[in-house]
């Protein structure tokens, strides 16, 4: 067999890409901008407009709201994302769909092409994707092209691509062995993504002085959360101002404020809760008007009532899915399950609140476990698949030396779902969080178990055997 062969299917792709490089992760833009170069993708723009957006966490729900407004704008869209949740195809979508196997692997093999010639460089799983992906786009070119950077931001492959505007949502510990645990030089790495004379949107109130000092010394254009943009929980009162736009509702939720390029007030009232982090959608509102130059209340509205992000406090029934990994997550998640509870059931909410939780050893569980502890009335701890994996063991003696009552402990996401299937009451919720591996494992199950609802209604209709008896 010749091992040069190109992979004739998606899966022998991501196994090969897996085993190319020594390291999973290898921080550095030298070897993925050789091969930017190569490909074209630093010679002229990917799309019209390109937004780039970094932070420990909000990433994916700023990327989801800004594509989700491009597409109520009209516009053409690209995004992408990572990691993905259960399908590769995830990271990357045009116009609001997947990426088809067929046009991923096209991607890949364009890099191997430009990679392998004239002389040969070594790239990581993460930077091949992330130049497919930047290439596949390049070819649409799309209106609005939308990057999640996938770890840090200065050295991520993603920087490889000027952004038109850039995105610091938040600033926390995540990921110490790449970036440390001095916030001060997270927040100057990830603040790597903006350029001279461009936009930046800083996404929250509480980022470290180092983002808002490297876009000075760059000489970025500042448009800060509580400076240069804002949002309310009631609707933003009629008011007409150069350049603004209003809309007024009586079931309005929130309404946000921001600033145009030129410096007038701009205004959208009446928006609908989008079921993600507020500061997140604020910042979208604001860097999408600074790529496009205006929005449009009514397809503001659109964009907010119908967008959604799975695995980010995702409602299925009774229970909740949320890939929130680190402390700040943790509170967050926390905060809105609290505010969730009450607002159904009052003060006293009739049902308990289980929380099934895997999570990887290089993560804060401590942390992460303090923050929700005041929330959740019963833990099942489970183990994840992995050399990275925890034992559901270290969390349980963790969770009960914060005073929690650990019910089970499961060897896998799948065997504690099973458990808690089998006792949790009509009132209760469930909670799975600590890792997009333990969000991934019960989507998948669900995902299993709605292909084989479907295979049992056909060997109902036909008479034949049942393919899937006893799966889960």
């Amino acid at each position: 067999m010749d091992e040069h062969a190109l992979p004739t299917t998606l899966d022998a792709w991501l196994a090969r890409l897996e085993a190319a490089h020594p390291v999973g992760i290898d921080l550095g833009l030298e070897r993925v901008a050789a091969v930017a170069g190569r490909l074209g993708l630093t010679a002229e723009p990917i799309a019209e407009a390109v937004i780039t957006v970094a932070g420990t966490n909000g990433k994916g729900s700023t990327v989801a709201m800004l594509e989700a407004l491009g597409r109520a704008h009209g516009m053409t869209t690209a995004a992408y994302t990572s990691p993905h949740l259960v399908r590769y195809n995830e990271r990357l979508r045009l116009d609001g769909r997947e990426a088809s196997d067929a046009v991923l692997m096209e991607g890949f093999a364009r890099v191997e092409q430009a990679r392998l010639s004239p002389t040969p460089v070594s790239l990581t799983y993460f930077e091949v994707g992330t130049l497919a992906a930047l290439w596949t786009i390049a070819q649409a070119k799309p209106q609005l092209a939308v990057l999640e950077v996938g770890l840090g931001g200065r050295l991520d492959a993603v920087n490889v691509v000027d952004p038109d505007v850039a995105v610091v949502t938040t600033v926390a510990q995540d990921h110490a062995a790449f970036l440390g645990n001095d916030i001060t030089v997270i927040g100057r790495e990830k603040a790597g993504i903006m350029r001279s004379g461009k936009p930046a949107v800083l996404g929250s109130t509480a980022l470290p002085d180092s983002v808002a000092g490297h876009a000075a010394r760059i000489g970025a254009t500042v448009f800060a959360l509580g400076q240069a943009f804002q949002h309310a929980s009631y609707p933003s009162a009629p008011q007409s101002p150069s350049g603004s736009v209003t809309q007024q509702a009586s079931d309005a939720s929130w309404s946000w404020q921001g600033t145009a390029l030129d410096g007038a007030t701009v205004r959208v009232g009446g928006l609908p809760d989008p079921g993600l982090p507020r500061d997140n959608a604020a910042s979208a509102l604001q860097a999408l008007w600074l790529a496009r130059g205006s929005l449009e209340a009514s397809a503001c509205h659109t964009a907010f009532a119908q967008v959604s992000l799975p695995g980010r406090m995702q409602w299925q029934g009774r229970w909740c899915l949320d890939v929130g990994h680190n402390p700040h997550a943790a509170a967050y998640l926390a905060a809105r399950l609290h505010s969730r509870r009450h607002a159904l059931e009052g003060d006293e909410p009739s049902g308990r609140l289980w929380c099934l939780i895997g999570m990887l050893e290089d993560k804060d569980a401590d942390g992460v476990l303090a923050e929700l502890a005041p929330v959740v009335d019963g833990w099942v701890p489970v183990t994840l698949e992995g050399a990275r994996g925890r034992p559901s063991q270290d969390l349980a003696a963790r969770i009960e030396q914060l005073g929690g009552v650990v019910m089970h402990q499961a060897d896998t996401p799948d065997a504690g779902a099973d458990w808690l299937e089998s006792r949790f009451g009509d009132a209760d919720d469930i909670l799975v969080t600590g890792s997009f591996f333990t969000v991934a494992a019960i989507l998948a199950r669900w995902e299993r178990q709605r292909e084989c609802q479907g295979e049992r209604q056909s060997d109902r209709q036909t008479g034949t055997g049942n393919a899937c008896e006893g799966a889960t």
